[in-house]
């Protein structure tokens, strides 16, 4: 209905005039409300791509994906990670692992030496790096590693006792039971945590 059709039927008079401001003030509040779509909140599944500022953080998303076994997938969430909340300690620590488990030793290595310069009180990246120094033939870096991730943990963490356990024992050529040829896997364990476990 047109205007000129709406003052024709209804007449021009006050009544008319305010009932078309309102109908034109409720079609235009319409429009700009924001959050059109499903978010998720009801029995409808959330919208492939959320509102400004709703995204999931990249290090949750990437962690999972580690889980998962994705390794890509999760470097990409932990690179995407790093673009948001630029480059913390978490975020090196995070792609120096999915590189790790990607092959690329080097590059690993290099991010996990930038998380412990950027802090040096952050156990998990310590560790994180003596699995590397080991897969990468430093045994003695890696015990030296090692123990100071473990000073730096108070000795709470057995997963980071264990790697310790493991890098003297390479060191000294002594045999916790563990063959000449044992190949180490790394795993992660609870924020950034990772284990290193001996395989045969």
């Amino acid at each position: 209905m047109t205007p000129e059709t709406f003052v024709a039927r209804y007449g021009s008079g006050q009544i008319a005039k305010s009932i078309l401001a309102g109908t034109l003030a409720l079609a235009l509040a319409a429009c700009a409300a924001p959050g059109l779509g499903h978010r998720g909140d009801g029995v409808y599944a959330p919208d492939a791509r959320p509102l400004l500022g709703e995204s999931v953080d990249g290090l949750i998303v990437g962690h999972r994906l580690m889980d998962a076994g994705e390794y890509d997938l999760a470097l990409k969430a932990y690179t995407r990670s790093a673009l948001e909340h630029g480059t913390t300690v978490d975020v090196l620590s995070a792609l120096g692992s999915a590189n790790l488990k990607l092959g690329r030793l080097g590059q690993a290595e290099d991010l996990l030496r930038k998380a412990v310069k950027k802090d040096g009180t952050f156990a998990p990246a310590w560790n994180n790096l003596g699995v590397i120094l080991v897969e990468t033939g430093k045994p003695a870096e890696a015990a030296r590693v090692f123990r100071i991730a473990y000073g730096l943990d108070g000795g709470k963490s057995d997963s980071i006792k264990q790697n310790l356990t493991l890098a003297l024992a390479k060191v000294d050529s002594i045999t916790y039971d563990i063959p000449e040829n044992a190949t180490f896997e790394l795993m992660r364990r609870g924020r950034g945590d990772y284990l290193l476990l001996a395989r045969q």
